[in-house]
């Protein structure tokens, strides 16, 4: 109203001079005003219409992990630019094919050297999507220029043929590669194909889930730097398979070797395939699988690696401590098994870590029906015994100290 009464004064001829303070300050207020009228105008529409869709792509208030998810109808993939100042990336595809990004597989990559050179991306996961390989292997010749170390490839379907292969390390220089639950349309050629645009850097492989797992030895180069190579989660696997996927004099740096949930049923075989395969680690993971008992009296003994000091055998179904254990250890995992009384000396190799906890012998209040209190007492009694006196030096029992308080 006082604008009105303002108005009505300026035409009906009053000087504005008289009134200098106010007068100067009536443009702002007639902004201030129309401001407002638009904003009453507009509230009702802007409280009934639909909220806004959230955008794919998050950055955190670092700019360290940015996190896309494409998985509505209509994805704006426009929105994954802002994942260009971080550290970690997430991209995943909703499910959908990624055909339509072919046209970028033809594109040469030193145009973008520059951008990708000023990345700061280290570590990328790519999941939820049907690639194709020519493009997958686009994308890693234009990673080559970047320095990225870690790469993940999860929930993947790499359709149609390898390109021409990869020109001498052109892709990324990677020390972890770990892929779950990848297929691949060119068979057990995969790895061997993949390795040609990886930088002869790797140090870690994981393969989980894998279809199929068998590799083509022929075409596989030798991985030097390789030390830790973790085929665990295939349950399929199996020892014969194992001999297969373990191509010989390809891992001559190889270290630590993960074989949980991969189908194993006895050492043996296992022994036979790092043998055979030239494979020396220092630890190695067996946990997970259902362990049939060491001794059989028509099979061979199991001949261990001479550089292992590291053996998980933790939830493997063990009644009893296995026979043909390796004659010295550093860590011996036997948690989580069937033991129904505590081991003897003479059952064990010589070991400095010992983990027993998990069996039912370590828990007073599990029923033990071929057992009367009086043994399990002296169970209970002989591995206090064992961990005051050691097996051929120091012993550590730290999870059956806990049993024990």
């Amino acid at each position: 109203m006082a604008e009105i009464e303002e108005i009505r004064r300026e035409r009906s001829g009053h000087n504005p001079a008289q009134r200098p303070g106010r007068w100067r300050d009536q443009p702002r207020r007639r902004e201030l005003s129309l401001c407002l009228l638009l904003l009453l105008l507009l509230l009702p529409l802007l409280l009934c219409s639909p909220a806004a869709t959230p955008e794919p792509c998050e950055l955190d208030d670092e700019d360290y992990r940015c996190a896309c998810n494409f998985s509505d109808p209509q994805p704006d993939w426009s929105s994954g630019i802002q994942c260009m100042a971080a550290v970690e990336v997430e991209i995943r595809g909703g499910g959908r094919s990624l055909d339509q990004f072919l046209k970028s597989a033809d594109i040469n990559p030193r145009q973008y050297v520059d951008m990708v050179k000023a990345l700061r991306v280290r570590r990328l996961t790519v999941g939820a999507a049907r690639v194709p390989a020519r493009l997958l292997f686009a994308v890693l010749r234009v990673l080559g220029y970047s320095r990225l170390q870690e790469l993940t490839l999860e929930d993947l379907e790499v359709t149609g043929l390898f390109p021409s292969p990869c020109l001498e390390a052109a892709g990324p220089a990677l020390s972890t590669l770990r892929l779950r639950n990848v297929s691949w349309a060119t068979g057990g050629a995969w790895l061997a194909e993949l390795q040609q645009c990886l930088k002869p850097n790797l140090k870690v492989l994981t393969i989980a889930q894998a279809h199929p797992l068998a590799f083509s030895c022929e075409q596989l180069r030798t991985f030097p730097t390789l030390t830790t190579l973790d085929l665990s989660d295939n349950p399929a696997l199996g020892e014969r398979g194992l001999a297969a996927a373990l191509c010989p004099h390809k891992f001559p740096a190889l270290q630590d070797l993960g074989l949980r949930n991969t189908g194993i049923e006895t050492p043996t075989g296992v022994c036979s395939a790092l043998t055979a395969a030239a494979i020396q680690p220092h630890l190695l993971d067996l946990s997970q699988n259902a362990l049939r008992p060491f001794a059989n009296p028509d099979a061979p003994g199991c001949v261990w690696p001479s550089s292992l000091t590291s053996l998980n055998l933790s939830f493997a179904g063990l009644e009893q401590v296995p026979k043909g254990l390796p004659a010295k250890l550093s860590v011996l995992d036997l948690s989580c098994n069937r033991l129904n009384r505590a081991p003897r000396p003479d059952e064990l190799p010589q070991v400095e870590k010992l983990t027993l906890d998990g069996n039912p012998f370590l828990d007073p209040e599990a029923p033990k029906p071929h057992e009367d209190t009086m043994k399990s007492n002296v169970d209970r009694a002989y591995v206090n015994l064992l961990l005051a006196i050691g097996l051929s030096g120091p012993l550590t029992l730290l999870p059956v100290v806990r049993g024990f308080a």
